[in-house]
């Protein structure tokens, strides 16, 4: 049987508020945990579906300050209060339900249009959190929406075994596995069918597309702190894109490595601050 996870923030690819400065710090943390939470519960083998939807519900109840009497909702109560005092949308945690609700019932993927709608609740919230306490335009929304779900989809590509024998969980299109001629149980295999391998990289070259359309954010963003963060993010979800190609996602673990972790601190720091002077549309490589 292949174990839950229970990820921190140092365990993400793309770890949120990787550079934010020290008064944000406390707030971007608060946001981080009560989400990992929700996700934990929409992930808990066990609970039967309707005992993960009730307790999202609940969860979504301690935020509006309806606080059940359990310590389980004690950080949702207090992120909710945290909201208020900051005038937050709420919208920016409680999408995040959704797409937990949307797991817990194991809700199926049929079009990629379906994916990107999923996306849209479960990783572009958190983009337009970190936009907001920033205090960013709303114009920096779309290419942050646009990135956001190519770091979702990544994960996805990553946890493709994961998420199956774990969950009985499929995020890859159910249409376009049917063009490819994969079933599910591809998908659990010690490693990669031709075919799936194909399927990746069809999506691989949608996501640095859409990469290259999100380009512009750092461009867009005003914060200094955000600007080198984005460069960073650029950086590594290039790597981890090259790093799925070449690899076997079936096979291995694909993870990045310390010089990807450096040449982005490095390198996409420096390109994030100066995108703004100098713009080329280029993609971070």
């Amino acid at each position: 049987m292949t174990p839950t996870r229970h990820k921190q923030a140092k365990d993400e690819n793309f770890p949120v508020g990787l550079l934010t400065g020290k008064r944000l710090r406390p707030l971007v943390a608060a946001y981080y945990k009560v989400a990992r939470q929700a996700d934990d519960i929409a992930d808990n083998p066990a609970l039967s579906p309707d005992a993960k939807t009730a307790e999202l519900d609940a969860a979504e109840a301690a935020f509006y300050g309806n606080y059940p009497q359990s310590e389980r909702y004690s950080a949702m109560f207090e992120l909710g209060k945290i909201f208020q005092e900051q005038n937050l949308d709420a919208r920016l945690y409680t999408d995040l339900l959704t797409a937990f609700r949307r797991d817990a019932v194991n809700q199926k993927v049929e079009i990629w249009e379906q994916l990107l709608d999923y996306c849209r609740y479960s990783a572009a919230p958190v983009g337009r959190f970190m936009l907001a306490v920033h205090g960013e335009s709303l114009s920096a929304r779309p290419p942050a929406d646009t990135l956001c779900a190519v770091l979702q989809i990544v994960n996805h590509l990553q946890d493709i075994k994961y998420d199956i024998l774990s969950a009985g969980r499929v995020y890859l299109p159910e249409q376009m596995m049917a063009q490819y001629g994969i079933t599910a149980n591809d998908l659990c295999l010690s490693s990669c069918t031709p075919a799936l391998k194909r399927l990746i990289g069809e999506i691989c070259t949608r996501l640095r597309k859409m990469l290259d359309d999100a380009s512009v954010l750092p461009a867009i963003v005003r914060s200094f702190r955000l600007k080198a963060e984005l460069g960073v993010i650029f950086s590594l979800t290039n790597s981890m894109l090259k790093k799925i190609e070449k690899g076997d996602v079936l096979a291995s673990e694909i993870k990045l490595s310390r010089w990807d972790w450096l040449k982005a601190l490095v390198t996409g720091t420096l390109k994030g601050l100066f995108c703004s002077i100098r713009f080329s549309g280029r993609k971070y490589e």
